[in-house]
């Protein structure tokens, strides 16, 4: 077991996070993304399905948890599963994401402080990054599930009890082998390929990253050309994942991998596919394009911070929800124009 260090925070006694260079960097400086942790499904004889019993701890700007975020809503479980928006505080050292929002910065359900806390409750031995999305068991205090890979899969499927009347079927049972094979492509060619690029350690593991990227964008364009989301008429849990990056593309990406090939914008179809998904509440509800473009801190570049123009000016200043909810016209793509979503039997 590698050295742990920590830190003391209000009489806590707190791991230090370990950083992605540290154990996800091969020898090509290639990075490669620590495995997900707490894996575990729901149901008989594992995680129990209840209300009031788990909260799902999410972050603004990652894509990842905020595909749960949008698929919470969507599916009507605001009731059955609690959840909070945790961020980052100034500090020397790097202690991973803090209950920001909560009193005192105190999660009320756990008693915790950091996320990290209720990782090292469920496994005192792990090693990786504490990351988001995390739901917690706050009975237990706890974390339950960070898998990313599936957890909007058991919201769709094993907490269906408590979905709302008329919910959308997000993961039809007929296509759901499809949808998991497209799942598993996205991940690679588009949703993790951009991160490839921006965490690199070098040339050719960039260019790896960023070629990837670019030829995953151009073939969901391709793909979008004649269909008005990736199955046809109707949103699915693949749509949810590409639409967390392509949100992120133009004010969060560009600055972390340099001069992209193109805009989202530059994308016809990618570009009015974003905006149709957008204008449905559970999407623009739960993504913050000022957050997106904010991740700098000014204060942390001392006396000689030259400000930017486009990030500390023309960002603020800009109304993304008028850009992002005007009239795209792709409902002309559907057999069913009227309707974004195939409702649950």
């Amino acid at each position: 077991m590698a050295e742990i260090k920590y830190t003391t925070v209000n009489g806590r006694k707190i791991r230090i996070r370990p950083r992605e260079t540290m154990k996800e960097i091969d020898e090509y400086g290639n990075f490669h993304r620590q495995p997900n942790r707490f894996t575990e499904g729901f149901g008989e004889g594992k995680n129990l399905i209840e209300k009031d019993r788990y909260i799902l701890f999410w972050a603004k700007g990652c894509n990842w948890s905020n595909r749960v975020s949008i698929v919470r809503e969507l599916l009507g479980l605001e009731d059955a599963i609690k959840a909070e928006i945790v961020d980052w505080t100034e500090r020397e050292e790097n202690l991973g994401w803090e209950f920001v929002n909560s009193s005192n910065h105190i999660n009320a359900e756990t008693g915790a402080q950091f996320l990290s806390e209720l990782y090292y409750n469920a496994d005192d031995s792990y090693e990786g990054r504490t990351t988001v999305p995390a739901l917690v068991d706050y009975r237990e205090k706890k974390v339950v599930n960070n898998d990313y890979h599936r957890l909007t899969n058991h919201l769709e499927t094993a907490f269906r009890p408590f979905h709302k009347k008329d919910a959308p079927d997000l993961y039809p049972e007929e296509i759901r082998e499809e949808i998991d094979k497209l799942n598993i492509w996205l991940f690679h060619n588009v949703n993790n390929a951009v991160y490839r690029a921006q965490f690199a350690q070098s040339l050719q593991a960039f260019s790896d990253g960023y070629e990837t990227f670019f030829a995953g964008l151009e073939a969901m364009e391709e793909r979008l050309s004649d269909r008005r989301f990736l199955f046809g008429d109707y949103v699915t849990d693949s749509d949810v994942r590409l639409f967390t990056t392509l949100a992120r593309l133009d004010v969060g990406y560009s600055r972390n991998i340099g001069p992209c090939k193109h805009r989202l914008v530059d994308y016809t179809n990618l570009w009015g596919y974003a905006r149709d998904l957008y204008q449905i509440p559970a999407f623009y509800h739960n993504t913050y394009f000022h957050d997106f473009a904010s991740s700098r801190n000014p204060a942390e570049e001392g006396e000689d911070y030259w400000p930017n123009v486009y990030y500390d000016v023309v960002v603020p200043a800009t109304d993304f929800d008028t850009i992002w909810k005007t009239d795209t016209g792709r409902e002309k793509l559907s057999s069913d124009p009227a309707h974004k979503f195939r409702l649950e039997k």
